[in-house]
Parts: C-alpha cells; structure tokens; sequence
C-alpha cells in the first residue's frame, strides 16, 4: 500500500465525515412496482399515489390517522404469559419477546379514547405487526377493556381489525376469545352505543368468526383481504374455481357483506359522520 492509501485517504474521510444514506428513503408499491419516497408515503397515510394501493399499516399509525389529537392510551389488563407453557422450534415466551422488542407493542392490540372529527369515540386497533395480529388471552382482554371504557364514557365502539386468526400458541384459551369478544361487544350495543367495525387487511381466522362480523356498520378498506379459510382450502374443498376477487373487500361490498369501502385518508371523517348519525337516532329514539 501507498502512504496515500494508508494515511492521505483516512484522514481526508475523517475530516470530511462520512454521510450514510438511509436505506428506507423509498418504498416499492406492491401493486403497480411504483417507487414512492417515504415523506410522500407518510403523507398519504400509505396509500400509492399511482394506484391507489393501501398498504399495511401499524396499530399507532392507524390511532394517529383515525383520531384528533389528544387521544389517550389506556393500559390493559396483563394475560397470563405462556398459560400452556408452549415450545415449538422456539418457546412462546421467546416469541412474544421478539415481537414486543421489534414493535414496541405488549401485544395485538392498542385501544385509546378521546374524539374522532369532534365525536366521542373509543377505539381498538389491532396490531398485525404483532405476531400477525393473532387473537390470544391479551386481545381478549383488550377487547373487553375496550367495551366497558365505551359503555362507561357513553361513548361509540370503533374496531380496526386486522388478524391471521387465533394464537396458536394458546390453543383453547385463544378460542375462548371468540366467545368473551361477542359478549363485550353485544354490551355496547345493550347500553345502546353504536359499534362500529373497519375491516383491514387481511381480517381472517377466528377474529372473522367472532366479533369482526357483529357492527352495527361493517366498513372496509379498498382490497382488504377478508375471509375465515384460506381461498385455497375453500378451492380444494368446493372444487371449484372461486370467482375473481373473491374475499376482497369490494367482492364482499357487492354481496352485501359490508356496508361501504372507504378509503384511508376518508377514513376519519367517515366514521366522524357516522357517529354523529348514530347517536342522533338513538337520542331521538330515547
């Protein structure tokens, strides 16, 4: 080596500095391939300027999109750690602490209060970033402290579902949640509050079964993937070709599953008007 390479280049790198380039400056839309630079991405709440694709977003994301500012975090109750003291090639233990390290999250699910466009609103949102999103003791109870904090305030349930389906890790425990889900949710219909539920993708397995279909209004996201099996298992049982689109969100608009698509950044105010509807009706009902 030369004294250029071994002494003249360093010292000219350390009084120059180095300048890393971050490597998230762009993301690629998964429909179009389009390539969209991150502060546009943000701003558009994820969603493609060129076509309009909505990509997956996370739990604190959607509370900060959804409501106004100074809405409140509640803390839930703590679940049992690994009731079954489950261990496939890792330990559930080790899972659950991967998934808190990597999302900053205690579990699938976020639930706050405040106001939505000026309306009184509780809402959950469900963490797919969180081991798929997957319903376990811990979304139960957050489910349950969601219902009683909007029957206590009077104050419309709102829920952002997004799931692959129950916890495997937690067998039975994790199906019970199917049942307590519908139980706190037919509450605040009780207590005559609206309950509302936005669908995003993928919404499927256990939570689909449960709590997910039971809103007063059922809304989704443009091409949210909604279902309980796999299209390939329904295909391999029915034997047959499933029509185009089908488990997408507008397939299921058009067969009367849902009740309106709404796109992202409409989002807020929709549900704004909606509440606003809802609560007139039953105050001149009342």
């Amino acid at each position: 080596m030369s004294w250029i390479t071994e002494y003249v280049r360093p010292r000219i790198r350390t009084l120059l500095g180095r300048r890393e380039v971050p490597e998230n400056l762009w993301t690629q839309c998964p429909s179009c391939q389009a390539m969209i630079f991150h502060t546009d991405l943000e701003k558009g709440q994820k969603v493609c300027s060129g076509c309009g694709h909505h990509m997956r977003a996370t739990a604190p994301e959607r509370l900060r999109w959804t409501m106004d500012e100074g809405f409140t975090r509640i803390e839930l109750p703590k679940a049992p750690t690994d009731p079954l003291k489950f261990r496939d090639s890792q330990r559930y233990t080790d899972r659950l602490k991967t998934a808190r390290d990597t999302t900053h999250l205690d579990d699938a699910i976020l639930v706050a209060h405040g106001t939505i466009g000026g309306q009184k609103a509780v809402v959950a949102v469900m963490a797919f970033e969180f081991m798929a999103g997957s319903m376990g003791a811990a979304v139960g109870e957050g489910l349950v402290a969601a219902a009683r904090l909007a029957v206590l305030q009077d104050a419309p349930l709102v829920v952002f579902t997004a799931s692959g389906g129950a916890r495997m890790q937690e067998g039975a425990i994790s199906l019970m949640q199917m049942p307590r889900s519908i139980i706190s949710t037919r509450a605040v219909k009780e207590a005559g509050l609206p309950y509302i539920v936005v669908l995003t993708d993928p919404t499927t397995g256990g939570v689909t079964a449960s709590f997910t279909m039971l809103g007063d209004i059922q809304i989704a996201e443009p091409g949210a993937l909604i279902g309980f099996a796999g299209a390939r298992v329904i295909e391999q049982t029915v034997r047959e070709k499933l029509p185009e689109g089908f488990q997408r969100a507008e397939y299921l608009l058009e067969h009367g599953i849902l009740d309106m698509v709404v796109k992202r950044p409409d989002m807020s105010s929709t549900l704004a008007r909606l509440i606003s509807l809802l609560r007139t009706k039953v105050q001149e009902a009342a």
